[in-house]
C-alpha cells in the first residue's frame, strides 16, 4: 500500500493519456468531500461539501474544502457531479458557483432539488442536467454512468466514470440495504457489469469499514420508533438530519397510526421535506402536517415536532430546547427520540444536550438506548461482498478518518487486489493513474477554508488560535502613557482582565515590575511604542505565569505625550 509524504512536492505535468485524481476533502475526515478528475486539461468535480466545525475552531459556521488549486482553472471543468443531497457532499457548491456561476450541476432529481433550493439564497440560478440510474451521459471528456446505490437519502448515486486512460467508479455514499425503505437496491447487477468491463481504480466509501458484519435494514427502525410512540404520554420530539427522507417518513408513519400531527421546525427540515413532498419522495397523509404555530390548540399526546440538532449543533433548535433559548420549552413526560448516529467528533455536544434534555424531564431516546438509527454506510461484511464483485485493478478508500480509510485498505487487500495497488492517500494527495496503475505523484494545497459569518477564508489559523486563547484563558488589557522625550511613565499603567480569573485589584503587585522594565528601557534608549507593547506583554505575562500558570492574550497599549 503507498501513503502519502510529508516531503511531497508539486505534481508533474500530466503525462499525455493518463488520468488524474485530486481529493479536495473527504479523506482523513467524515465531511468536505470533493474531488476532482483530470484528463487531456479537462476537469470533472465530483461532489463539493462542507465539514461542520468543532469545538477547537469556535465561530466558525463551515468549513469548504480549499478551491485554490483549480481557481484558475475553472473554465475547464466540465461539470459537477454530485451523489447525492447531503450538506457533506453538496454544502460548498455555492461556494465554488459565486466564483463561476456557470459550472453545470449533474445529479439526480432530489439532489438538484436540495442544492437549487439552497442556490436560490446565495442568489445563485445553476446550469442543471438531471440523471437517473441507468443513464450515461458525455461531459466534455468523461462519460459518466450513473449507478443506484442505497444510502441514507433517496436518490444516491454511484458513477463511472471512463476515459481513455481507463474507468474510475466512485461510490459515493452507499450500503447494501436488502429492504430499504423506497425498494431501491444497490444494484450489484450493474457493478458486476463494469466488473466485466474492467474497473481500473475503484474510490470507495470508508466510514464503516472497521465496523463488522451489515448493517441491519432501515426497516428494522420502524417498530422501534412505533413502540416509543405507543409508551409516549405527551410530546413527542424527533431531531434527525434534515436531509433523512426515510427516517422522517417513519416518523409520519408513526404519527399517523397513532393519532398525532406532526409540525416542522427549523428553516433547513420544512425546506427539504417541503421539497421531498412535492416531488414524491415523502407520502404524508392528508391533515398529518400542521403549522407549529397552531400546536398551543393541541393537547401534548396528540403532538409530534420534527427538528434539526441531532448532532448537536449549538444553534439548532434541540440544542436550544435543551439550554431553554427556544419557543418550545420541554417539560417533564416529553419524548425526545434522537433518530441519528453519532458523527465523530460531535459525542460530547450530543451528550451535552441529551444531558440538558433530561434534566428538564425529558425522557431521551438514542442510538445508545435504543435502536432508532441505522447507518447510510456499507459495513466491512459488505464492503467485502461488494470488492468481489468488482473486482478492482487499483483501490482507493475514501471518505474516512484514517482509521477508515486503513481499515477500508485491508478489506480490499484481503479480497485480492495487490497491496501495491491500493492507494491511501489524504486530502491535497495527487494519485495519477498512468498505464493501468494507480500512483502518488504529489501534493496540491487542500486546507480548511473556514466560512464566519459573511467571511469566507478570511479567518486563519492564527485568528482561531486567538479564539482559543480568549475562550480558554481569557485576556488582559494594559494601557499606559510614556513622555515621548524621557520615555518615563506618565500615566497607567491601567490593566483590566476580562475571563482570566485575575481580580484587578491583583495586578498592584505587577505594576511596579512593568515601570521598573520601561524605566529600564527607557535608561537604555528604547523608547519606540511597538517595543515597548513587546516588553510590556513578556513582563506581565512571566508574571501571570509564575503567579497563576495561565496563559490569557495580553494587549498592551502605549500612547506617547
Amino acid at each position: 500500500m503507498s501513503h502519502p509524504h510529508p516531503e511531497l512536492g508539486p505534481p508533474p505535468k500530466l503525462p499525455k493519456g493518463a488520468l488524474r485524481v485530486t481529493p479536495l476533502g473527504g479523506l482523513g475526515e467524515i465531511g468536505r468531500n470533493m474531488t476532482v478528475f483530470e484528463f487531456d486539461g479537462r476537469l470533472l468535480i465530483v461532489d463539493c461539501g462542507v465539514l461542520f466545525p468543532e469545538e477547537e475552531q469556535p465561530g466558525i459556521d463551515l468549513i469548504l474544502p480549499d478551491f485554490s488549486s483549480i481557481r484558475d482553472r475553472l473554465d475547464q471543468v466540465d461539470g459537477i457531479v454530485l451523489t447525492h443531497g447531503h450538506e457533506d457532499h453538496i454544502g460548498a457548491v455555492p461556494y465554488l458557483l459565486r466564483e463561476k456561476p456557470d459550472i453545470p450541476l449533474i445529479g439526480s432529481k432530489l439532489t438538484l432539488a436540495l442544492i437549487e433550493a439552497k442556490l436560490q439564497e446565495h442568489r445563485i440560478r445553476p446550469y442543471t442536467l438531471e440523471v437517473k440510474e441507468g443513464d450515461r451521459e458525455q461531459l466534455g471528456n468523461f462519460n459518466c454512468e450513473f449507478i443506484a446505490v442505497n444510502h441514507s437519502i433517496p436518490d444516491a448515486l454511484a458513477v463511472a466514470i471512463r476515459t481513455p486512460a481507463g474507468m474510475v467508479v466512485a461510490t459515493g455514499d452507499f450500503k447494501m440495504d436488502q429492504l430499504p425503505m423506497d425498494n431501491r437496491l444497490t444494484d450489484l447487477h450493474a457493478f458486476a457489469r463494469l466488473s466485466e468491463e474492467g474497473i481500473d481504480l475503484l474510490l470507495s466509501d470508508s466510514t464503516n469499514a472497521e465496523v463488522p458484519g451489515f448493517v441491519p435494514p432501515e426497516r428494522d427502525i420502524s417498530n422501534v420508533i412505533r413502540g416509543v410512540f405507543a409508551g409516549a404520554q405527551k410530546r413527542i420530539i424527533v431531531a434527525s438530519f434534515a436531509s433523512h427522507v426515510h427516517r422522517i417518513q417513519q416518523v409520519l408513519d408513526a404519527a399517523h397510526e397513532y393519532g398525532r400531527r406532526v409540525a416542522f421546525v427549523g428553516r433547513s427540515m420544512v425546506r427539504n421535506m417541503g421539497i421531498a413532498r412535492d416531488l414524491g419522495y415523502l407520502s404524508v397523509p392528508p391533515g398529518l402536517i400542521v403549522d407549529v404555530k397552531t400546536l398551543d390548540d393541541l393537547p401534548d399526546h396528540e403532538v409530534v415536532l420534527v427538528c434539526t440538532g441531532s448532532q448537536g449543533e449549538p444553534m439548532a433548535a434541540l440544542s436550544r430546547m435543551a439550554n431553554r433559548d427556544h419557543q418550545i420549552r420541554i417539560v417533564p413526560g416529553d419524548t425526545v427520540i434522537l433518530a441519528s448516529s453519532l458523527i465523530p467528533g460531535n459525542e460530547n455536544a450530543v451528550y451535552r444536550v441529551i444531558n440538558g434534555l433530561t434534566r428538564w424531564g425529558a425522557n431521551v431516546v438514542h442510538k445508545g438506548n435504543a435502536k432508532v438509527h441505522v447507518s447510510g454506510h456499507a459495513s466491512a461484511g459488505e464492503l467485502l461482498y461488494f470488492y468481489n464483485i468488482c473486482r478492482p485493478r487499483n483501490l482507493m478508500p475514501v471518505h474516512g478518518e484514517w482509521r477508515h480509510l486503513r481499515a477500508n485498505a485491508e478489506l480490499g487487500a484481503m479480497t485480492g487486489v495487490p497491496k501495491d495497488h491500493i492507494v491511501i492517500a489524504e486530502d491535497g494527495v495527487v494519485v495519477d493513474l498512468i498505464d493501468g496503475r494507480a500512483k502518488i505523484t504529489g501534493k496540491v494545497q487542500a486546507g480548511y477554508v473556514y466560512v464566519d459569518g459573511l467571511s469566507v477564508g478570511d479567518v486563519t489559523e492564527v485568528a482561531l488560535k486567538d479564539r482559543r486563547i480568549l475562550g480558554d484563558e481569557g485576556i488582559i488589557s494594559v494601557f499606559v502613557v510614556v513622555d515621548s522625550t524621557t520615555g518615563k511613565v506618565v500615566g497607567g499603567p491601567n490593566i483590566n482582565a476580562r475571563g482570566s480569573g485575575i481580580e484587578d485589584s491583583a495586578f498592584t503587585a505587577v505594576v511596579p515590575k512593568i515601570e521598573e522594565a520601561i524605566a529600564r528601557a527607557a535608561a537604555d534608549g528604547v523608547a519606540e511604542p511597538h517595543q515597548l507593547q513587546q516588553l510590556i506583554r513578556r513582563t506581565l505575562g512571566k508574571w501571570v505565569s509564575d503567579s497563576y500558570r495561565r496563559r490569557p492574550m495580553i494587549l498592551p497599549v502605549v500612547v506617547e505625550v
